[in-house]
């Protein structure tokens, strides 16, 4: 069992070969689309979403606020590609990318709750952790389960 967890996570050599069920694969593609955009967002958007989607008051310290935001979105520029080369190239990497979500999520949250900021309204990114949270918990289960079985 630990021996199939680990091959799968981590297998000896990375392809295109999806052990399991391809589930996480077609999810995986839609939260890489989703992280492709909002990273587009942080780095595009005249104040990096904070103030137009986040809601943060920006009249103080305005410029390193938007500053951090663009630095984000290319943090999340640079994950989303790496989760498309995997969709592309390498799908026997998906399990280890949905532990890698799993950890970058609770990060996240982590960091939310021992830094707290004051919010106009909630940002949609506080609702999508727990939908994240749940997706990686579940598709990376499915991805080790459905690998130790070779089911489709």
């Amino acid at each position: 069992m630990v021996k199939n967890i680990s091959e799968t996570l981590l297998p000896g050599q990375a392809g295109n070969n999806l052990r399991g069920s391809k589930l996480p694969l077609y999810l995986f593609v839609l939260l890489a689309l989703v992280g492709t955009v909002r990273s587009f967002i942080h780095i595009i958007s005249p104040d990096g979403g904070a103030g137009s989607i986040a809601g943060m008051d920006l009249s103080a310290g305005a410029n390193s606020i938007i500053f951090a935001f663009a630095l984000w979105g290319s943090a999340q520029l640079i994950y989303s590609l790496l989760q498309w080369v995997v969709i592309l190239r390498y799908h026997s990497l998906i399990p280890l990318m949905w532990l890698a979500q799993l950890f970058e999520t609770l990060g996240r949250m982590l960091v939310g709750r021992i830094k707290p900021v004051t919010f106009a309204h909630t940002p949609p990114g506080a609702y999508q952790n727990y939908i994240y949270l749940v997706l990686a918990i579940s598709m990376l289960g499915l991805s080790l389960w459905s690998a130790s079985r070779n089911v489709e």
